[in-house]
């Protein structure tokens, strides 16, 4: 069993915790000629796909390696500027690396933001009343499951696809958030959640989790 990460939602629709447990780094090199059918956007911090698609490189993913060699924000590591060996037809062909870059603390904050509404619209369009809106979401790479507390916090998987019993999973991660963040007397409603204790216990159930499904969860 993968779980690839936990969110947890306040009942205004804020992130107040996140915790990534087994993103894979997905990297792709393809060996490219001039002139390179890819736009990149040579940005100080990295150099990312802004427009066009080639072989599962895709918009947003962020350049790693030239020529087997790594590559640092917009510096290759052997000194040379990026946008200067990828311009000068010479050079060519050249094998790149790219990688899906890690979500950055801000875009999983507007994630949370977004699935907010979704939550609630998904609930307006049920044809029962007091529908629980979105508890199973499915895609061809991921699933999310959610649960909603009579609170109103959401708190959210993403696992591979497949699994059952993640229901069990996030009622057992209520339990280790009403008892060790709601019963911890220096945490502040709906402010982010920072208490090691409360990630710990939730590392070691992710850990125990995967290693031997939920046979072994208190019911």
């Amino acid at each position: 069993m993968i779980i690839y990460g936990v969110y947890i939602v306040s009942k205004s629709g804020g992130l107040i915790y996140n915790l990534d447990s087994n993103v894979p780094r997905i990297e792709q090199e393809r060996s490219f000629t001039y002139p390179l059918d890819l736009m990149l956007d040579y940005d100080s911090k990295k150099v990312s796909v802004i427009f066009n698609k080639k072989d599962g490189i895709n918009v947003g993913h962020v350049l790693t390696a030239v020529n087997s060699t790594s590559v640092n924000g917009n510096t290759i590591e052997d000194g040379r500027d990026v946008k200067t060996v990828l311009e000068n037809p010479e050079n060519y062909p050249l094998n790149l690396k790219f990688c899906r870059p890690k979500l950055t603390t801000n875009e999983k904050i507007v994630q949370a933001s977004t699935f907010y509404p979704l939550y609630a619209f998904a609930s307006q369009l049920s044809p029962e009343p007091k529908s629980s809106g979105i508890e199973i979401l499915e895609a061809d790479t991921f699933t999310l499951h959610c649960f909603q507390t009579l609170t109103g916090v959401k708190f959210i998987i993403i696992s591979e696809t497949g699994l059952s019993g993640m229901d069990m999973v996030l009622r057992k991660i209520y339990e280790l958030y009403s008892d060790y963040v709601l019963k911890n007397p220096f945490y502040a409603l709906e402010m982010p959640i920072r208490c090691e204790l409360f990630e710990n216990k939730l590392k070691a159930l992710l850990e125990m989790v995967e290693k031997t499904g939920i046979n072994n969860l208190d019911k």
